[in-house]
């Protein structure tokens, strides 16, 4: 299975598999009708034989003992005929049915290839369809009407499959209107205001300093302060150009979980999903400032601008991670640059499970457990993360809890790989009850709608709003502060419009420029450059140590998919052992633990009431000691 999964990869195809079944049914045959001449053959000697006893002249009372003997041989050789016979008939019918199994067989293969071809072909012409649709002049123009861009919304997810039902959630979430207030009129009229009126002009540039801040430093101003401390790289060898379908492998996966399913290293990207969870902390200056604000409403948006830029390094790594090995961990320790430390360790391999702990001296602590669930679609496929991300504040206790949206691969079987991330994130502070609630709206053609938008509201316990955040998930997001609230004209569905009246809006985020040649290394950004980046005193289960990884970085491609082969097999045979014991143990009426992380431990979240992997310590200070005994051999 990919990275360790549960089947063991198939060494030819099915047919020769289905031909080798066949061989062994009929070999097996041909040793039954064997059988049969063997016991009729000796059967019939053996009665001869006692014949020949009976007709010999020998005291009455053995001659009784041969009498019964050969009645009971007579019985036996009846049941035999019998069972022969029996046999004779099942040899019969087998060699009937295995005909008939064989023509269904090859109906069945004949029909799934033709059908691999239609959907190939449907692809094709979908795909030829929207590029002759985004070239027809006038296109942008016929787009117009809202009611075309919701209608065009409906009719994309119609084709999506029913167990997708972010489409449908979307169509209910609060619709509202941002307007932007003039701050002249407003000075004169804030008396007036009802609602979130409080706020004037002056105060909103005076209180929200911190807002100010947020747009002055630029990455390139924060990485100069750091580079005396340590220069890390900032390239990686270029991708090599091998060339492979997706759809080659993907064909027989449809509606399978992927997880399952051996892939090369080819489509992955030489970090795993240990690392690619670390890089949700890229934007981490907005966790350092949300630290410094006054209002937790005023906090809120930071921490909404902090899970939207999670997603803004996903916009073209269509690759995919790799799929960490059970008892894998990967150490992100930026405690004297950028004030964390961060400890990822995949604590579940079925499904795959993978627990996170960062610890800042600026003020906060994140931590997570997600589960990926993915599900291949055939056109699409669908990630879905499971588990909830907490962030809390050291001083303030404001304790943050929210879950990650659908991610969606689109063009697996031609065209390019295109990634959309859609559905609603809500974020709740569960020590004030202030809430966010924040929209992805999905891709379409034909919306006239900003691509990859996101928008959302922050409301406080009782409801009221505060502030209004807008943009979009691969490049910036805002947020303005309302003034006054109204209900607007009623939409096109029938449902009422909530008009904001807002101050001009201030930019929280905006993302990093890729480094140069990004394209060439995986459209990698600065901060996943560095995180495959050999690093001394780590623990012996690092992502930085997996060898597969690391071949496949260098574009050693061949080697990395042997060695990946190999680790496979390895974490196999550990979980046939791990198996074994539990069933010894079973036998034995003793109780089996199971697979235990290492550094994270299970327990019942105080906040959401969920089961979740909390990290219970130990990791930095064995680093420090360089004590790593507790460690598997992993790689």
């Amino acid at each position: 299975a990919d990275d360790s999964g549960d089947e063991e990869p198939a060494s030819q195809s099915d047919k020769s598999e289905l031909h080798g079944t066949l061989k062994t049914l009929s070999s097996k045959l041909e040793d039954l009708s064997t059988c049969n001449d063997l016991i009729a053959k000796h059967g019939a000697a053996l009665q001869r034989s006692l014949s020949e006893l009976e007709n010999l002249k020998l005291p009455a009372e053995s001659g009784e003992k041969i009498k019964a003997v050969n009645e009971r041989a007579t019985l036996f050789r009846i049941t035999s005929n019998a069972m022969i016979n029996a046999c004779r008939d099942f040899l019969d019918l087998a060699e009937t049915h295995s005909r008939k199994w064989q023509r269904a067989l090859q109906y069945e293969r004949e029909q799934r290839i033709r059908l691999e071809e239609t959907i190939e072909q449907l692809a094709k012409q979908h795909n030829s369809l929207e590029r002759a649709c985004r070239g027809a002049p006038g296109s942008a123009g016929n787009a117009g009407t809202a009611k075309g861009s919701v209608q065009s919304a409906k009719g994309e997810a119609s084709d999506e499959d029913e167990e997708t039902e972010y489409f449908d959630a979307m169509e209910d979430a609060p619709a509202f209107i941002t307007v932007t207030a003039d701050p002249k009129h407003h000075r004169r009229s804030g008396s007036n205001l009802s609602g979130a009126s409080e706020g004037h002009p002056e105060d909103w540039n005076l209180e929200d300093s911190v807002f100010e801040s947020s747009n002055q430093s630029s990455y390139n101003e924060s990485c100069k302060d750091l580079l005396p401390k340590k220069r890390r790289r900032s390239r990686i060898p270029d991708k090599p150009n091998y060339s492979l379908n997706l759809w080659s492998i993907m064909k027989n996966c449809i509606g399978k979980e992927l997880s399952k399913i051996p892939m090369p290293v080819n489509f992955n990207e030489p970090l795993s999903m240990l690392q690619r969870l670390t890089e949700d902390l890229e934007y981490h200056e907005l966790l350092d400032k949300a630290v410094k604000c006054e209002s937790s409403t005023e906090q809120m948006c930071f921490v909404a601008a902090f899970s939207v830029s999670s997603y803004s390094t996903t916009v073209h790594r269509t690759a995919k991670p790799f799929n960490p090995l059970l008892g894998e961990t990967y150490e992100l320790d930026r405690l004297e640059e950028l004030g964390f430390r961060s400890l990822c360790e995949q604590v579940s391999h079925h499904p795959p499970a993978a627990a996170h702990h960062v610890f800042s001296k600026r003020g906060w602590t994140l931590w997570q457990e997600i589960t990926i669930a993915s599900k291949f679609r055939g056109k699409y496929l669908s990630i879905m993360p499971l588990g909830a991300i907490h962030l809390e504040f050291h001083s303030s206790g404001n304790h943050y809890v929210w879950r990650k949206v659908t991610s969606t691969v689109h063009n697996i079987i031609v065209g390019k790989l295109w990634i959309d991330q859609s559905g609603e994130i809500e974020i709740v502070n569960h020590k004030s009850k202030d809430k966010c609630q924040l929209k992805f709206t999905p891709y379409s053609y034909f919306s006239r709608d900003v691509p990859r938008k996101v928008t959302g509201v922050v409301s406080d316990a009782d409801g009221k709003a505060h502030y209004v955040m807008s943009g979009t998930w691969d490049e910036k997001m805002e947020c303005s502060k309302i003034v006054q609230s109204s209900h607007g004209s009623t939409g096109s569905e029938g449902k009422q419009k909530t008009v904001y009246q807002t101050l001009s809006p201030k930019v929280l985020w905006k993302k990093y420029p890729l480094p140069e040649n990004a394209e060439n290394m995986y459209f990698f950004s600065h901060l996943a450059l560095t995180l495959n980046e050999p690093e001394e005193r780590v623990a012996p289960t690092d992502s930085r140590l997996r060898p597969d990884q690391r071949l496949m970085e260098s574009g050693r491609w061949d080697e990395a998919n042997v060695e990946k082969q190999r680790l496979e097999e390895k974490q196999r045979a550990v979980r046939r052992r791990r198996e074994a014991e539990a069933v010894e143990a079973l036998e034995e009426g003793k109780d089996y633990e199971g697979y235990i992380p290492l550094w994270f431990e299970r327990k019942v979240d105080p906040v959401t009431g969920e089961l979740i992997c909390i990290y219970k310590g130990g990791y930095w200070e064995a680093k420090d000691k360089q004590d790593w005994s507790l460690c598997p051999d992993i790689f």
